[in-house]
């Protein structure tokens, strides 16, 4: 309990404390400055992220980092069991990143701004059209440089094995032309979801970057089931996790 509440108290503080720097982000977005308002507040979420995880005791292993292109923006396709899931990729991640999330995060006022600010993307999954418009954004975004992190199982599972991955959720990067790098994430339901109700316990989190698949070496055949491809890569990364706990 006493981890849980240390992580949302430090979150309040952080998302009260610094709204006085949403006038000047949202002057470099008009003025066309997108890329600075990004990396500045890609900083400091990876900051705070960290700062967070260490409250929390946890600890994250990460290995394949040196198999993720430098040059160009990419999109990360992930397992997804655990809220943690997104503070530990994030940190695992170079340069910090923007997620596709369900939309009802956009109703935390707050929590909006600065998930906007680091390009995040709000995803309604109950309504077809407005979905589309979402991942249409997300091409541009990964066109524009911008790396994203999507989790296609759609919502969190606690299973042995990730979930059915939605082939649709690779179409920003088949679009976009961009490379697609498979994450496997490991250990973060021991955080929170497998404890009692607000019970946040140290734990150690393993996190794998799978070598980059580039959509224009791959065929009609492997475009339409790439999603399922990436599940069985993180399965079998995931495999070796377990034999190093």
């Amino acid at each position: 309990m006493i981890r849980f509440l240390a992580d949302i108290i430090y979150l309040f503080f952080f998302l009260t404390l610094t709204a006085p720097l949403y006038p000047l982000f949202n002057h470099w977005n008009k003025t066309g400055q997108s890329h600075r308002r990004s990396a500045m507040a890609q900083r400091m979420v990876m900051n705070a992220f960290h700062i967070c995880l260490h409250f929390a005791g946890v600890k994250v292993i990460v290995d394949g980092k040196e198999k993720i292109p430098p040059d160009t923006a990419v999109l990360y396709v992930g397992n997804h069991s655990s809220y943690y899931d997104i503070l530990c990729s994030y940190i695992a991640t170079p340069t910090g990143v923007g997620f596709f999330a369900k939309k009802e995060m956009s109703k935390v006022p707050c929590l909006r701004h600065w998930m906007e600010f680091i390009n995040c993307l709000f995803l309604d999954r109950t309504n077809i059209k407005e979905g589309l418009k979402t991942m249409n954004q997300g091409t541009e975004y990964l066109k524009q440089g911008f790396s994203m992190v999507i989790f296609p199982e759609g919502t969190r599972s606690q299973d042995p094995e990730p979930h059915a991955f939605k082939e649709g959720s690779l179409r920003p990067a088949l679009k976009a032309n961009v490379p697609v790098i498979p994450i496997a994430i490991s250990g973060t339901a021991d955080i929170l979801e497998n404890n009692r109700k607000y019970t946040v316990k140290p734990t150690t989190v393993h996190i794998s970057f799978g070598s980059p698949i580039y959509p224009d070496q791959l065929d009609r055949l492997q475009k339409k089931h790439l999603g399922a491809t990436i599940r069985e890569e993180i399965i079998e990364m995931r495999k070796k996790h377990n034999t190093t706990e």
